[in-house]
């Protein structure tokens, strides 16, 4: 995507600069919010122990056909009529890359939601990184901070968001010198709007056989419903286009129709990619989404990292008078 390179006018400096001390100022009570539902979804949650390389014993098991003898705990084994083989856990750190959109589409806040795009991404973006940091796990910003496993990840990640510009058009690039390598994941939190064939130019650029990509689409429940009527003013994100309407309602169903065949072609393209969907909706709590990513990240039942293939996809459970909204 080619960057615009026009000089900034006074006011639109000005806004930029007020944008991003709105951002840092909410960054304390989002780490704090982030944290609170971490450790929520952290109680509702087993972890992926499994046998493997490392340190810590995890658990004895029968001795099978297919064990060499010395896996066998004689101790263990002496006191009972079977013989026993004595596991250890798997201690192999995983690499994850996080993306937070934090364009000016993302600010968007209906009167049916409490919070916007852009604070749901951030609370999302840091409680699944305190989550896996809590399991060991190395997180990173995609494309600007190398991944950490240290207990200051979060907030590190935290003052580099709110210390860099708040409105550049790309705030983490796909593209950028840290890429993602074999075996990590990345998990992308915007509303995805943009065209889809923007959408799958950047993926394709992180995307590969052995690094998995999940993207979560989060919208503002109005930006599913269009739940204006009467005379309404739509306001396009930057400012620049104005819709005066008298009957906002007479568009709703064109709306809806054109948002959903814009989700079906971008899912039909991930399921290309063999990227998992999550959607998530403002008006719903942020644990509903962190513990369906969390669960796609861990496998839980299973480590991905030892299946043939990836799956394909997965969507989480969905769920003013500002009227600015993004279009699809």
């Amino acid at each position: 995507m080619a960057k615009d390179t026009r000089p900034l006018t006074a006011r639109a400096i000005s806004d930029i600069e007020n944008r991003a001390h709105v951002l840092a100022d909410r960054m304390p009570v989002l780490l704090v919010e982030a944290r609170r539902v971490a450790q929520t979804v952290a109680h509702g949650i087993h972890g992926r122990r499994r046998a493997g390389p490392g340190e810590t014993f995890w658990q004895f098991r029968q001795f099978e056909s297919s064990d060499t003898a010395t896996l066998i705990d004689w101790r263990r084994s002496a006191s009972s009529d079977h013989l026993y083989v004595r596991e250890r856990e798997w201690e192999a750190a995983h690499t994850v890359w996080l993306w937070p959109d934090l364009t000016r589409s993302m600010e968007f806040r209906s009167h049916l939601s409490q919070t916007s795009k852009i604070e749901r991404g951030l609370l999302l973006t840091f409680a699944l990184a305190e989550l896996l940091v809590q399991a060991g796990e190395r997180v990173g910003l995609l494309g600007v901070m190398p991944p950490s496993a240290s207990r200051n990840t979060v907030s590190r990640m935290a003052q580099w968001i709110a210390q860099h510009d708040a409105g550049e058009a790309a705030p983490f690039s796909a593209t950028g010198g840290l890429k993602p390598k074999s075996f990590s994941d990345c998990v992308l939190f915007s509303d995805f709007l943009d065209p889809v064939e923007k959408t799958v130019r950047s993926l394709k650029a992180i995307a590969s056989e052995s690094v998995r990509c999940h993207v979560v689409q989060i919208l503002d429940p109005a930006e599913e419903s269009l739940p204006y009527s009467g005379r309404t003013e739509f306001e396009s994100h930057d400012g620049n286009h104005r819709v005066l309407t008298g009957r906002a309602e007479t568009l709703r169903d064109q709306y809806i129709a054109k948002l959903i065949s814009h989700r079906d072609a971008l899912k039909s393209q991930l399921k290309r990619l063999e990227c998992s969907f999550f959607l998530h909706h403002t008006d719903r709590p942020a644990g509903e989404a962190l513990l369906a990513i969390h669960t796609r990240l861990t496998g839980m039942d299973k480590d991905y990292r030892h299946l043939p293939q990836r799956t394909n996809e997965a969507e989480s459970t969905p769920s003013e008078q500002t009227h600015e909204r993004p279009g699809p």
